[in-house]
């Protein structure tokens, strides 16, 4: 059953959403709550956010110089004052203050990612799929530039837009490797592991034209072995007191709970609350034919008719005792 198009209002403009022709990403009816409004949400623009650099500008004086060019920069959160919603910004990459590295542009839900992490100062940190970057600058501002990030990314290709990235925010405590994500050597351990990692990408879909359909390819069915490989070795690098984040940009149970629930039975694994300051729906223990442990519970599932951006999913890990 499709849905009656409207009238959407962003950035001052008038949008007409497109109408849905048929149900989209129907197989997670069961698991997303609302999902009516879920569907409705698919077919408004991707809003723009902001995450201040806090390791070259404070937030209010970007604010200020932001303001002076039309652009409106609203905080998104009591929690962080780093995080803005903007309006009448069309091309970030174009202007001066991007490229003084002031501000990085950036979903809010894959800035929560590093929030929930949390890297302390001083801390020893992986990144295992780091490219673009967003998240490692980010957690570099968390870390005040201190301790030493390695920023691991398999593809050369993908190390000069990571490198671009960590050079323009002022990025001065991390390295970059080229590793396979689930062959990371064992050598040193860390004291943080973000698993931000390869998946379908189903989160980032928005049907904004009425052309647009999310097109799945065969490729998505070997995601979660390799998504299990990548978890276990991120798991078997953390000290014994470590942290891990596993996080992905889809729906798809396959690659989010069945996973981590892998870990749990593979290793002496414990999941932790997720803390990002945005309210969550809790992760899911069932999915058709399959039960998951039921401590993922404490999993996080972020959809965008509740937090209006990219859907993603976190589970916090450490290891028990």
């Amino acid at each position: 059953m499709g849905m009656v198009s409207d009238h959407y209002e962003r950035d001052g403009n008038s949008y007409e959403e497109p109408e849905l022709k048929r149900p989209m990403f129907d197989r997670y009816r069961e698991i997303i709550p609302q999902f009516p409004m879920f569907q409705k949400s698919l077919c408004r623009p991707l809003p723009t956010h902001l995450r201040v650099n806090r390791l070259k500008i404070d937030p209010i004086p970007l604010v200020n110089l932001m303001e002076e060019k039309g652009i409106y920069l609203k905080r998104d959160t009591d929690g962080d004052d780093s995080l803005y919603l903007a309006s009448g910004l069309d091309s970030s990459g174009n202007m001066l203050e991007y490229f003084m590295g002031y501000f990085h542009p950036q979903a809010l839900t894959s800035c929560l990612a590093s929030i929930a992490l949390l890297p302390k100062k001083g801390s020893y940190v992986l990144d295992m799929c780091a490219s673009p970057g967003g998240k490692t600058s980010h957690m570099a501002q968390l870390m005040d530039n201190t301790g030493l990030i390695v920023a691991n990314d398999l593809y050369p290709s993908r190390h000069i837009p990571l490198g671009h990235t960590l050079e323009r925010l002022g990025v001065t405590n991390a390295v970059i490797t080229g590793y396979q994500a689930q062959e990371f050597p064992l050598r040193q351990h860390f004291d943080f592991v973000l698993a931000d990692i390869p998946c379908s990408g189903e989160g980032r879909f928005r049907k904004i034209h009425d052309i647009y359909e999310y097109k799945e390819t065969k490729a998505r069915y070997a995601l979660p072995d390799l998504q299990k490989k990548i978890i276990l070795r991120g798991f078997d690098l953390l000290k014994d007191d470590g942290e891990m984040l596993y996080a992905t940009c889809t729906y798809n149970p396959e690659e989010n709970e069945s996973v981590v629930d892998f870990l749990l039975k593979s290793r002496e694994a414990e999941l932790l609350s997720v803390h990002t300051g945005f309210e969550y729906d809790t992760g899911i223990t069932e999915w058709r034919d399959k039960k998951y442990d039921k401590r993922l519970e404490r999993a996080a599932r972020f959809y965008p008719h509740r937090i209006d951006s990219v859907g993603f999913f976190m589970a916090r890990i450490g290891k028990r005792g």
